[in-house]
């Protein structure tokens, strides 16, 4: 029989892991016998074959899921007894690793575990009382019926965003810079800036669509009336989200160290060639990531035109779902929002990940 060796002098022993592996094992085994339990019996109830095949297709990818996470639960417990041996013999740098391995298997039961029981529940939620969740807003005739409509109706929705965008970025960059104005002389425009910004950022987007779509065509001004709406939707767009470019704008200006303010002025440039020449340059890709995000809220509220009548994506699902007394439709329209917003949600990402990255480097 081999002796023990001693364990070398100033190795701290193995974080515990024996626990955290029963736990693992534990959440593991719960999991698995709440799918067979739940997903059995949500399965029994369906009568429609074609959703009793998709419920019988989610409950057994869920229960190999749950097999897969009850099998790293042992995996996990096993590392964490053999971590143990290994303490009793004196190896500490192999107990140490083999805990470390028994805490990793038992942190992703917990990941995998969570995620395989959100998936469930919400597949076992659309097929829950006979599929009628799935038969209110996931009828696949109606989708398919209203989707080359409701996808004509949304180019108007992309039409606005981009008019809006562009006249969004001038006007927010002039009130920024209208805020900023220096000196006494510079106060009143200080002062009418501030107070558009603080106006419009006070008032919600669908009130402010709400008075210009219908406030001003009711005071007869001979222009007015050959506005379309959605012109009136771009005009209230641009209104509220120019009030929160300016404050990127502005608070990307004020990320420029005065030093640079002082350099430029010391070489004699005025104030507006200053901010033109040198601070604007560099201000606006600082804030191009928020800028984006912005566009994406503004993108999203084009969906608010619907109140005065514009015919966009939303007010197309809308007649389709009065016609069916279903809300099949309206999904579409979130689907289209969806499929159009997330990439440019990782894209702001990845420009927030590069900038931090590039400062880091500095």
């Amino acid at each position: 029989m081999t002796p023990a060796r001693a364990a070398p002098a100033g190795l701290s022993p193995p974080p515990p892991s024996l626990g955290l592996a029963l736990a693992g094992l534990s959440v593991g085994a719960a999991a698995l016998l709440l799918i067979a339990i739940v997903g059995g019996a949500v399965r029994a109830g369906v009568s429609d074959p074609g959703l009793h095949g998709l419920a019988s297709v989610v409950f057994y990818l869920c229960l190999a899921g749950g097999a897969l996470t009850l099998w790293l639960g042992v995996r996990s417990l096993s590392l964490a007894l053999e971590s143990r041996s290994e303490v009793a013999r004196g190896e500490i740098l192999k107990a140490r690793a083999l805990a470390a391995r028994a805490r990793d298997s038992a942190t992703i039961v917990f990941g995998l575990t969570a995620a395989l029981l959100v998936g469930f529940f919400l597949v076992q939620l659309i097929l829950f009382n006979d599929g009628r969740i799935q038969r209110t807003f996931l009828r696949w005739d109606l989708m398919t019926q209203s989707a080359a409509d409701v996808a004509l109706a949304f180019l108007v929705n992309i039409k606005l965003a981009l008019i809006a965008q562009a006249l969004v970025m001038v006007l927010g960059l002039f009130l920024a810079v209208a805020r900023l104005t220096p000196g006494r002389a510079g106060a009143p425009v200080r002062f009418l800036a501030i107070a558009y910004i603080d106006l419009f950022r006070a008032i919600p987007a669908i009130i402010v669509l709400y008075l210009i779509g219908f406030g001003l065509p009711l005071t007869g001004l001979p222009f007015v009336n050959r506005v379309s709406s959605q012109w009136f939707a771009i005009i209230a767009l641009t209104l509220t989200y120019s009030a929160y470019v300016a404050e990127i704008y502005r608070s990307g200006i004020d990320s420029i160290h005065p030093s640079q303010w002082s350099a430029a002025r010391s070489l004699g440039f005025s104030f507006s060639q200053t901010l033109r020449y040198f601070i604007l340059p560099q201000a606006v890709r600082i804030v191009i990531p928020p800028l984006l995000g912005a566009f994406i809220g503004l993108q999203k509220d084009t969906s608010l035109v619907n109140v005065i009548g514009t015919m966009d994506a939303f007010n197309q699902a809308k007649f389709y779902a009065a016609q069916n007394y279903n809300l099949s439709a309206v999904l579409v329209v979130a689907i289209l929002f969806v499929i159009i917003t997330i990439p440019q949600t990782r894209f702001v990402d990845w420009m927030l990940a590069r900038s931090l990255e590039k400062r880091r480097q500095r």
